[in-house]
């Protein structure tokens, strides 16, 4: 239950910075020396985006939160069987930063106006989420073609449902990546497309945030670290 506590917590810190950055937690009514206007402001669509997204994230947290605590609690059964994690999900992991970090770089690319820069940090983000993706279904066959079926033992559906509904949201970003991708190769400006690069990088850093979780309670790290700081408590 350590880990979850964990996970609970990363994902407040994170919602909480997110709203902050927004101005959604200021307090106007408690602002001194400013007059203050209370005609109704229109929002920007870049923050109606920001916020849209962030409210989304934290409804996909919440979920694997969910899964997370029910594998948590299902795994101290004594039937519980833990499956061998294929050791292709270390290149996949590989294939994930990597397409974090390229779409880090486009982001970076678009505010400065680097057209060419945009376009590859883009493409480099797609192949390697493509790249993950095809690695989880490899590690899929793997796994049936050694006999560790969905239905055969309670590990094996936690890791196909884990790693299916992270992969399922990765495959909705990329629809969202590819569209970015085809408007910056007809040549729309860099400027105009900030937003979509910054809303897809926000996307993919919260993704391999959750599937670093996942990796770490799948394979035992997360639990191990937990027993390792409550022996150095004690």
């Amino acid at each position: 239950m350590g880990s979850i506590l964990v996970f609970l917590t990363a994902l407040l810190i994170i919602a909480t910075w997110w709203l902050s950055r927004q101005g959604l937690m200021s307090k106007p009514w408690l602002e001194q020396g400013a007059a203050i206007d209370w005609r109704p402001t229109r929002q920007t669509p870049s923050s109606t985006a920001k916020v849209g997204l962030g409210v989304f994230l934290a409804v996909v947290g919440s979920l694997f939160a969910l899964f997370i605590s029910a594998y948590a609690i299902r795994m101290q059964m004594p039937d519980w069987r833990a499956l061998p994690l294929p050791q292709i999900l270390w290149l996949n992991t590989g294939m994930l930063v990597l397409s974090s970090i390229a779409l880090h770089g486009a982001r970076k690319a678009a505010r400065r106006g680097e057209d060419v820069e945009l376009r590859l940090g883009l493409l480099a983000a797609g192949v390697t989420a493509l790249a993950f993706l095809s690695g989880q279904l490899l590690a899929w066959r793997q796994l049936t073609a050694d006999g560790y079926l969905l239905a055969s033992n309670s590990a094996n559906a936690f890791f196909y449902v884990l790693t299916g509904i992270h992969g399922l949201h990765l495959l909705g970003g990329l629809i969202a990546l590819g569209r970015t991708i085809a408007r910056a190769w007809r040549g729309i400006a860099p400027e105009r497309l900030q937003l979509s690069v910054e809303l897809c990088a926000t996307y993919w850093h919260f993704l391999l945030f959750v599937w670093l979780v996942l990796l770490s309670i799948l394979t035992g790290w997360a639990g191990n670290v937990i027993d390792i700081c409550r022996q150095l408590l004690v």
